[in-house]
This record gives C-alpha cells, structure tokens and sequence, in this order.
C-alpha cells in the first residue's frame, strides 16, 4: 500500500515541475550570454546585437557584444544629418524675421542670432540694435498704442493735404511733358503713340523671363522729397498679371530705393505707387494689366498714408 502511494506521488511531482517551468519561461527570458543563460524576469535588450541578457551581462561588455559600438554609431549618424539639415536652411522673409532696423536686414530669432524684444517700442531688434539709443526708441510710436486723437488727426490732415499738393504738381509736370513730346499736328494719333512705345520697349529693362506678349512697359521715378534713390528715374517692363505691391518691391530695386513695406511699421514708412495718367495712389492688391497702360508713369512715394482714389480730380 505504501509503495502504491509513493509511486502515484513520484508519478505526479514531474508532471507538476513540468508545468510550473512552462509558465517560468512564459514570465522571462533566458540570457543569451554563451555562459550564462540564467532565467531573468526583467531582462535586458543590446541595441548593438539585439540580443537578451540577465542584468550581470546587460552591458556590451559584460556580454563581449559582437557589434560593439553600433548603436552609438547610428545615434550620433542621426543626430548630425538632422543637425546638418536644419543648419543648411537659409532664413528668409518666410521663415524667420527681420531686425526692426529701418538700415538693418539681420535675421533674428534663428540659431545663430536670437531677438531681443524692446520693451518700450514693441518691437524685435538683433543684439546691435538691442538697445534703446541703438534704435531711437524716443522717436518711435509702440506698436499697439493709441495715440492721443486730436493729434492723430490733426497729423493725417496735414499729411494729407501735403500729399494732395504733391500729386497736382506730379501731374501738371507729366501732363506738360506729354503735351511737349507729342507732335503738335496729332498728338493722339496712333502712329506717333506707337513711335514712342517702341523707343520705350527699346531702352527698358526687366525680368528676360517674362513672355514678350505678358509685358507692360513704364516709366518709374522716385519722389525726391520722400525717397532716397540711387537712381530718379528709369524705364521698365513688368508683367501684367502681377500685383502692385509686387511692381512696387521691383521698381524699388529698379531706382535702388529702400523698401520696407515687408517689416512692419506704420504708413510713414511704407511705399506707395502713384499713377499719374490715372491721378491715384494704386491698391498693393491690384493687377498691373488692369491699372496701369503701356508708356504710363508711376511715382514711388512714401508716407502718404493708403490709397485714396481720384486726387487730381478732388
């Protein structure tokens, strides 16, 4: 009877051990090291030879990694193609900002230059022009303030009334000018009309890869009392489905004029285009085929605040 219950007990122990060993290695792993291969509840991964380790041989020396180093290789592989990448893009009007700098064209906020916020104008500036009397910020208006009203009033009506006076001069010079080149028997007549748009398209300049039947050709001139032009005046071509405010940014590097239209501020500093056929300040946003014509002439002006339509005729 005795040997009978021993045996049953022999015959179910191996049975059970086999069992609970299953499920031991259902929780672990085995190390993988050729000496070791101890079952470990929480083993180690090598990212060099992506084998598993107990914790004694976790290190790719401790386990003689085949692949030593590989990992930290990759690493440091990827960490300078993406620093390269991101060092190799240039900063632009898109991408990053301008010192406020009427003279400056430093790029801030990038990861060369950083920005320094002044905080009594308002506005972002480079490290040489951080300062207060680097950029004369007595003379600034914040951006965001509310002047008092009377004096803003007042200011836009003189400005207004100045720049009104400047547009009748602009167009009786032009107008005399026109009436002196036109022959007298016929001054309208097509001939003569096509006989001076062909000296025009001779001496312009542009873009050489505008198409020949997209171009419009002007005369620009840059005011002398409101501007700063290395050169007054100019003969261009332009294309016809551009905008204003891009005929404006070209005939500024045309006649060499400063343009900071694109860095904010307000309308003292901006450029307008006056034309003086039709007696307007022309809207950034309009076409230049349906504003302007061919042999028209445009004036660069600046501080005469938006558009204000018909002047001459007011």
């Amino acid at each position: 009877m005795a040997s009978f219950s021993s045996s049953k007990s022999q015959s179910a122990d191996p049975q059970s051990f086999t069992t609970m060993d299953k499920d031991l290695d259902s929780i672990g792993s085995h190390c993988q090291y050729a000496y070791c291969h101890q079952l470990d509840f929480l083993p180690f991964r090598c990212e060099s030879c992506k084998g598993t380790y107990c914790l004694d041989h976790s290190t790719e020396s401790g386990h003689e990694c085949p692949q030593a180093g590989a990992w930290a290789a990759a690493r440091r592989k990827q960490l300078s193609s993406t620093s390269s990448a991101t060092n190799n893009t240039k900063p632009n009007l898109l991408t990053s900002q301008q010192c406020s700098h009427p003279v400056c064209k430093t790029y801030i906020n990038t990861l060369t230059n950083v920005g320094v916020a002044c905080q009594t104008c308002n506005r972002q500036y480079c490290l040489k022009h951080r300062l207060r009397e680097e950029h004369d910020c007595s003379k600034l208006i914040p951006l965001g303030a509310r002047p008092a009203q009377g004096t803003t009033l007042a200011a836009q009506s003189e400005k207004a009334k100045a720049a009104l006076g400047r547009f009748r001069t602009w167009g009786k010079e032009k107008s005399g000018a026109a009436v002196s080149i036109m022959p007298k028997p016929k001054p309208s007549t097509a001939a003569s009309r096509l006989v001076v748009l062909n000296t025009l398209k001779k001496t312009a300049k542009g873009d050489a890869k505008i198409a020949p039947e997209k171009r419009i050709y002007l005369h620009v001139e840059a005011e002398a009392q409101t501007t700063k032009s290395k050169f007054p005046k100019g003969d261009f071509f332009y294309n016809v489905e551009w905008s204003v405010g891009r005929l404006l940014d070209d005939a500024a590097r045309g006649l060499q004029v400063e343009n900071l239209n694109n860095r904010g501020g307000g309308e003292e500093a901006k450029l307008r285009v006056f034309h003086v056929e039709g007696g307007r300040l022309l809207e950034f946003g309009e076409k230049v085929g349906g504003a302007v014509g061919n042999g028209n002439t445009v004036v660069l002006l600046r501080g005469v605040g938006p558009a204000v339509p018909d002047l001459i005729e007011i």
